[in-house]
């Protein structure tokens, strides 16, 4: 399954983002999906994750500002980022891990255990 992030962009302090990634089949299971981001020069962290049957999980720092969601009529898993903060500058990714999904060419379902990445969306906050 191939994923697409997209929403970024620039936007001032105290502004709002909305992420959305699209994968390329229907999702019809997974044991988590969630957002990470890379800001320069640090390592890739967790900002929110939606595990499978369970509640979500936020990053301390994004905690009562990002709400993430998945929505099933579209397909998609949905970021929404309020209050943004230029620390929030970073490139943000989406994760799929161990999904099963529907093949957009055969309709066939497909299960794998591996963990799948989009490309990346820049989202810059200035101050």
């Amino acid at each position: 399954v191939q994923l697409q992030a997209f929403g970024g962009g620039l936007v001032q302090a105290g502004g709002s983002l909305r992420l959305s990634c699209a994968p390329s089949g229907r999702i019809l299971n997974f044991n988590n999906m969630g957002w990470y981001r890379q800001a320069p020069g640090k390592q890739r962290e967790l900002v929110a994750v939606i595990p499978s049957g369970g509640s979500t999980n936020y990053a301390d720092s994004v905690k009562g500002r990002f709400t993430i969601s998945r929505d099933n009529a579209k397909n998609t898993l949905d970021l929404q980022m309020n209050s943004l903060r230029p620390e929030d500058t970073a490139v943000y990714y989406c994760n799929l891990h161990k999904p099963c999904w529907l093949d957009p060419v055969s309709s066939a379902p497909i299960c794998s255990g591996e963990a799948y990445w989009g490309q990346g969306t820049l989202v810059t906050v200035s101050s």
